[in-house]
């Protein structure tokens, strides 16, 4: 048997409503005053109410940080990390999307009375030196899996996406609480849900650190996601469809946190980073043009086939042939199906871009050593021409 690293947050609740039992678990942890990190809209549709009602009631003072933004910036996160230290939290909650979860992952070391680092110090992989405080995450979206990973994106003053990426970072606890993605729109949904299956994909043909515990999850995650997303995307009251995405998107990041993702991340970031194009719906973007191009490797082909019909049930009785390019045919589909943006013009890119984008995907060298074919500028040239 090969030899395999699989690390995974530590706790995890699965349940509707699970977000009102947070203050308790919070209390369980030692904490007095928590930092809650959020964004403002969040708040403004209520999705935060039990969580907080909930720490209040514990007796647990409260501190929000609200200002979370998507992709977030290096001079956000520092002054969330300022304030948060000035206010003297002994503990980080997140109710939110990525952008919020990543953030709070990063105040819970940045913000210890002994942090030995500053944030530039820290990218890379197991770059975090010391502990952390108390942590709790609870997605509002199925997609980013960030709950259960050890990854932190942030976008750089140069408008680069980096990764902080350390054990320190798993929270204490991952809460699921379907109720939290009731209301999303279709279009927000289908993104974050393809993001979640993109997670699954790339962690089941990755090039390094792929193993046996992975791939069973990312098979998993893709039954899940495959079999729910229409439902959530048109049902969006639908508690069993939000629940399985929630699930899925939670089993594709232990999935990549352990076997990493690989090209369709590396040319998403630069459009996230440049563009402001949410994340998901950058990986929408490109995958279908990634995976055309990874199935020059037959090994990746192979690996391919055996997935797809996993999310594409008609494909079961084709040919490994058949299966490739449906599957690549069916992520083309797939997003204006479910109401979502298909090329990038639509994004605002437009062909003079290109290059630009190409060179920034080839910084994201952490990424791209785990792509299953070698991927070049004029590959990525070709894709992102291919996109458009």
């Amino acid at each position: 048997m090969k030899s395999f690293k699989f690390q995974t947050t530590s706790s995890i609740l699965s349940e509707v409503g699970s977000t009102g039992k947070i203050g308790q678990l919070m209390t369980d942890l030692g904490c007095q005053k928590v930092a809650f990190v959020t964004d403002s809209l969040i708040l403004e549709l209520g999705l935060a109410t039990a969580a907080l009602d909930s720490l209040k009631a514990a007796g647990i003072t409260v501190y929000i940080i609200d200002d979370v933004v998507a992709d977030p910036p290096e001079a956000m996160i520092r002054a969330a990390v300022e304030q948060a230290k000035s206010e003297g939290i002994d503990g980080v909650v997140s109710v939110g999307g990525g952008s919020s979860m990543d953030t709070a992952k990063l105040i819970s070391v940045l913000a210890r009375p002994d942090r030995p680092q500053d944030l530039d110090e820290m990218y890379g992989v197991d770059m975090v030196k010391g502990g952390r405080l108390p942590l709790i995450l609870a997605p509002t979206t199925a997609g980013t899996g960030s709950e259960v990973t050890p990854i932190s994106i942030v976008t750089t003053r140069t408008s680069e996406k980096k990764g902080v990426v350390s054990a320190q970072l798993y929270p204490d606890w991952a809460i699921l609480d379907a109720e939290l993605t009731i209301g999303l729109p279709a279009h927000v949904t289908a993104a974050t849900g393809i993001d979640a299956m993109v997670h699954a994909i790339e962690a089941y043909t990755t090039k390094h650190a792929k193993n046996i515990l992975s791939d069973t999850l990312a098979r998993q995650a893709l039954q899940l996601l495959g079999g729910a997303i229409h439902k959530a995307c048109t049902q969006g009251e639908d508690r069993e469809a939000r629940s399985d995405m929630l699930l899925g998107s939670m089993l594709a990041g232990m999935a990549f946190a352990n076997a990493p993702v690989a090209a369709v991340h590396a040319l998403a970031y630069p459009l996230g980073g440049h563009f402001h194009v949410p994340h998901g719906l950058s990986n929408a973007l490109v995958l279908p043009h990634v995976l055309e191009f990874n199935m020059e490797d037959d090994l990746a082909a192979s690996q391919y086939s055996e997935i797809a019909p996993i999310i594409f049930p008609e494909l079961k009785d084709k040919s490994n042939a058949e299966i490739c390019s449906s599957m690549v045919q069916g992520f083309k589909d797939l997003g204006p199906d479910l109401g979502m943006k298909s090329t990038l013009r639509e994004v605002g890119v437009n062909h003079n871009d290109l290059p630009m984008l190409a060179e920034d995907s080839m910084k994201q060298t952490r990424l791209l050593v785990n792509n299953p074919r070698e991927m070049t500028y004029d590959a990525a040239l070709a894709i992102y021409t291919a996109a458009l």
